[in-house]
């Protein structure tokens, strides 16, 4: 029997994600703000809805993809919302990037309201969820892991279980701010090059066979030529923006001050996409901070 599954949020990464779903042979119901984004799905072969009541209910599971902690908590426990108003037992799937702290209160608040739910955050960027290849980190208990499986399969190419409720969103935190500081190194090392007289290509071709090889400088090269599918080579038109970077970032940094771990580099970086957003150029690339770091921006 074909399962029935209520996606809210249909923006960037939701709508492409929710049409995957579409096409993998679930009847899916959308709820949106935006009219057009309503239409869009529509279009694609889905149902719309005006409220979250309508469009969660009889549906066997809920996927939301939201801005934001504070969202999120109020589409699922608010007036209206999902747990006042779908069925007992539904399955729930945030795959919103949220602090950890309101991921694991969202998921007690389900428990106790007769749900299963997971967070389940994801990487790829728009790209990936147009392809039906995001990797989707998940937080949850087993067995509600393995249910969520078969729904994610259709929008992910690496699905992971990363431990408990709310470990998705570490994982998703620690992951971004790892790739913050390695664009970041890999940009000062281009920059320095630059200075001494290297050739970006020679750099690369060095590095990428040597002990600075990292997925910043070969599959995301920030300078253009070495990485033709890089935002480089397009202007540094976003693929991740820089103020999305910077949103995970200040969730690490949350994250930071709640276990009182220390990451320098971590700081620091937030800092720099801080500065670059500020003024802005947060809706470039992030991997134009080679750019702010230069003094080209």
């Amino acid at each position: 029997m074909t399962q029935t599954i209520a996606f809210i949020g249909l923006g960037n990464m939701g709508l492409p994600m929710a049409k995957n779903l579409i096409k993998a042979g679930f009847k899916v119901k959308g709820f949106d703000l935006s009219e057009d984004a309503r239409s869009a799905i529509v279009d694609a072969g889905g149902e719309a809805f005006d409220t979250i009541l309508a469009a969660v209910n009889d549906v066997d599971v809920v996927v939301t993809m939201l801005p934001s902690g504070a969202i999120v908590k109020t589409v699922y426990e608010g007036d209206g919302g999902v747990f006042a108003s779908a069925k007992p037992g539904v399955l729930m799937i945030d795959s919103s990037t949220i602090d950890v702290a309101s991921a694991r209160s969202v998921a007690e608040s389900a428990k106790a309201n007769g749900f299963e739910m997971i967070d389940a955050p994801v990487s790829g960027g728009v790209g990936g969820a147009a392809a039906g290849t995001l990797a989707f980190m998940v937080g949850g208990d087993v067995a509600t892991f393995e249910r969520a499986k078969p729904i994610l399969d259709p929008m992910g190419a690496k699905i992971v279980h990363t431990g408990g409720s709310g470990n998705g969103q570490a994982a998703k935190i620690c992951n971004n701010m790892l790739l913050a500081i390695s664009m970041i190194g890999t940009s000062e090392a281009f920059n320095l090059g630059r200075a001494l007289g290297l050739d970006d290509q020679v750099l690369f071709d060095v590095a990428s066979n040597a002990s600075g090889q990292c997925w910043s400088l070969t599959s995301y090269c920030p300078v253009p030529g070495p990485v033709p599918t890089s935002p480089a080579n397009n202007d540094y038109a976003p693929g991740f923006a820089a103020n999305l970077m910077l949103k995970d970032l200040k969730l690490a940094m949350e994250a930071v001050e709640s276990v009182n771990a220390n990451t320098p580099l971590g700081r620091v970086s937030a800092e720099i996409y801080s500065t670059m957003d500020s003024e802005g150029h947060g809706g470039m690339d992030f991997s134009a901070v080679i750019k702010k770091l230069s003094g080209q921006l």
